[in-house]
């Protein structure tokens, strides 16, 4: 739902009802029964001064299926006055859903009995799929305009599924007959924390097979590409030790082997090997059966086929607009072990001794060896609009009309070799997608904003392996991160030689400096080789780092951030030399795209000595080695100011929210924190994360995976985990009073409301 319309919610905690005030006829409820309601849907109006009905209002989070974005949360009111279902035709376009004619135009009536000004209801959509945390449905609505809240559901819904209210919990429980024969999925899967379980579009549904779980389930054939397990000659076979297991584990260890006997990919053994078995949990919280293969893994011969880089692969969406997200069902399990190697698999339990025949997790070889077989099945797709990491495939194009010939193609290639793909994890025909932790856009490329949201959870270290988790998370996502090693170093300094470990201040401002700066990232633009690079390079004491640019129009867009550290040696390297080494380090990170570039790299310093570079009579023997490399790249370098320098870097500083304490807030101007009209929100400032603030444009750009959270949640969290006080719009009707005191009211707020709500935060 777009922001323009969270913010018409009433900020009274009025709950909207139809009538002739609002956009369609829709107004406010006045007195003291506030409510939604629609009469008359079916039949045309026969008596204007009809009695209204009256119901009862609920509200709650639904998550409805989009062709166009895949699952969508948006906030739904359900009336128990409302004769149908109805869906806002704005919100419904967003959606992508496709609309049918009905044969007669149905009247829709106001709550005091008078037509809509929209006119008669002419339309409703094809049946698309809802959840309600695990409920699951395939619903219709009524097309019209319902400016305040995106979704009604009326009588018809609530006569279907008869669910319990609970106004103690404010939850809806689906218990009726219906719901547990038709409704309900497989397993309780919350909307907020995995995906649901998708569709196959209709397009596509000639593959059914390729989504059937129970053919995914069935023994593989033998290929060329099965895993081999050459073992180091006269290495001690290994024997491991039976684990103990909890109860849980056990009932899970019995299912597993029950399962996996029926299927064929187990069999009894009576090898001289045998690892031992653990579990881990996944994120639903079910148990996944590992076996401890590490003993087996160290005499095994290394399979050294690659796997490809991600900045490589990430490289190819290049002019793409449309995705689809495939993922392999079983991936491993679709390989066979080879015919007699399978003895060198075996595994202890209290149940007995098994060995595998398909290819099982915790392999050192299984990696490289599924690698090595996709790429031979889909070599002539690769990089011409396929990539595949493992068993994680996007499907990307330049059209809609030529994307479901890729998808199509791709599909036929994995029936053709008997391969399956898990429907609940794959995702059709989106504009944007979330891939090998990215997420990706015809506008380049950003961090996942689930990876953001653990950012925020992340506590600060209280030892050397916590120092190292965090270092390992953030080194994924350091391309987006500007001056990331001048920030890590501190934090890295804690754990260096063998001194006990020790949090220093210093170490705290760069991480929660980290922390800031992962959640204020911007879009990366993907490299375009026909188009100019510009590299802007700098050096400080203890570390050297880069931006790779391209013009977009007026301004130069970032496509990569590049930073290290410096090593003892080269911190005692002149100014001179540091400067030139940030260069030369960042023409060796991005070799692949800057040499040979198409036009001549311009290079950017605020160190005027590098300009003469090339023509400096005396180099020592080091600066000769650098100049023999520089001759590789066509280059040209530019002495710029750090105010030109600043400049350049606009469009990626615009992008970032400006940190606001409580006392430059108390001097904002009043077109920083109040709008006359409510509905200009492009004026009104908005919390993207608990640690900055930044003007609304647009939230859903900017927010991609947050932006059917309430602005209320980032305040209140804002206020609580970092001292600052963040501004946000208020919805009265949805938060106890108690709460006030976290939030400016910008729709209302005087400057001297501002001054007292400051009070508690300081």
């Amino acid at each position: 739902m777009s922001s323009q319309k969270e913010a018409r919610r009433p900020s009274d905690g009025g709950v909207l009802r139809g009538g002739g005030g609002c956009r369609g006829g829709w107004n406010k409820a006045g007195g003291g029964s506030q409510r939604l309601g629609v009469d008359g849907l079916t039949n045309p109006v026969k008596n204007s001064t009809q009695e209204p009905q009256t119901g009862v209002l609920f509200l709650l989070v639904v998550t409805l299926w989009s062709v166009k974005k895949g699952p969508v949360m948006i906030h739904a009111m359900i009336d128990s006055g409302a004769t149908n279902n109805f869906i806002d035709r704005d919100f419904a376009d967003s959606l992508g859903l496709q609309y049918h004619d009905f044969k007669n135009a149905r009247v829709v009536q106001a709550i005091d009995g008078r037509p809509l000004k929209t006119g008669p209801v002419s339309q409703w959509t094809e049946p698309t799929r809802m959840w309600i945390r695990e409920h699951m449905e395939e619903i219709s609505f009524f097309v019209t305009e319902v400016p305040h809240f995106p979704v009604i559901l009326g009588i018809p819904w609530l006569t279907l599924h008869d669910p319990n209210i609970s106004w103690t919990n404010r939850e809806l429980q689906f218990t009726s007959r219906f719901c547990q024969n038709h409704c309900l999925v497989a397993k309780v899967c919350h909307a907020t924390d995995a995906e649901p379980i998708i569709t196959l579009p209709k397009k596509y549904s000639d593959f059914w097979d390729v989504f059937n779980e129970k053919e995914a389930e069935k023994l593989p054939p033998h290929r060329p590409y099965d895993c081999a397990i050459d073992l180091v000659e006269g290495a001690p076979i290994p024997r491991g030790h039976l684990y103990s297991l909890t109860e849980p584990e056990q009932e899970a260890l019995r299912e597993f082997i029950e399962s996996n006997l029926c299927k064929g990919f187990i069999r009894p053994s009576q090898s001289p090997a045998a690892s031992p078995v653990m579990f881990v949990k996944k994120k639903s919280g079910d148990l996944r059966l590992v076996v401890d293969y590490r003993a087996l893994n160290n005499i095994t011969k290394r399979n050294r086929y690659p796997l490809p880089l991600i900045s490589d692969l990430l490289d190819r969406l290049r002019g793409a607009k449309v995705y689809t997200k495939l993922d392999l069902r079983g991936a491993y399990n679709l390989v066979r072990i080879r015919e007699g190697d399978e003895w060198k698999t075996a595994f202890q339990t209290k149940f007995g001794l098994f060995e595998s025949l398909v290819m099982n997790y915790g392999l050192s070889g299984a990696p490289a060896t599924f690698q090595h077989f996709v790429n031979y099945i889909f070599q002539d797709y690769l990089d011409r609009f396929l990539i595949i990491y493992l068993d994680d495939f996007l499907v990307f194009s330049r059209s809609q009309s030529e994307h479901e010939q890729h998808v199509r193609m791709v599909l036929q290639r994995l029936r053709d070799h008997g391969l399956y793909a898990k429907l609940e994890k794959c995702a059709f025909d989106l504009q944007e997608v979330d891939f090998l932790g990215y997420r990706v856009s015809p506008l380049g490329l950003s961090m996942d904003p689930a990876k953001v949201s653990a950012v925020l959870e992340w506590w600060a270290p209280t030892n050397k392996k916590e120092v190292q988790r965090f270092l390992g998370f953030a080194n994924y996502y350091r391309k987006f991160i500007p001056d990331f090693a001048r920030w890590s170093d501190p934090i890295t300094s804690c754990i260096r030689g063998k001194q006990p470990f020790r949090w220093t201040e210093q170490a705290e401002k760069g991480f929660h400096q980290l922390k800031q700066l992962f959640t204020t990232q911007p879009i990366l633009q993907h490299p375009d080789p026909k188009t100019p690079f510009v590299v802007q390079a700098d050096a400080s004491d203890v570390a050297i780092g880069a931006v790779l640019m391209q013009p977009v129009g007026e301004h130069l867009h970032p496509c990569a951030y590049y930073s290290r550290q410096l090593t003892a040696p080269e911190r005692n390297y002149t100014i001179w030399e540091k400067e030139l080494l940030a260069i030369k380090a960042a023409f060796e990170n991005w070799r692949h795209w800057l040499e040979r570039a198409k036009f001549p790299i311009e290079v950017h310093t605020d160190h005027r000595n590098l300009e003469h570079l090339r023509t400096a009579r005396k180099l020592n023997q080091r600066q000769q080695r650098w100049a023999l490399f520089f001759e590789r790249f066509d280059f040209r370098i530019h002495y710029v100011t750090p105010a030109q320098t600043k400049q350049a870097d606009a469009l990626q500083d615009a992008e970032r929210p400006q940190n606001l304490d409580c006392c430059n807030l108390k001097t904002l101007p009043r077109s920083q924190w109040e709008t006359s009209n409510p509905l200009q929100l492009s004026q009104l400032p908005l919390t993207q994360n608990p640690f900055s603030l930044k003007k609304l444009e647009p939230v859903n750009r900017q927010m991609p995976g947050l932006k059917n959270r309430f602005a209320k949640d980032y305040v209140f969290h804002s206020h609580l985990r970092t001292d600052y006080y963040a501004t946000g719009i208020m919805f009265t009707s949805l938060q106890a009073p108690a709460e006030k005191r976290h939030f400016i009211c910008v729709m209302t707020a005087s400057q001297q409301d501002i001054l007292g709500y400051l009070k508690p935060c300081t």
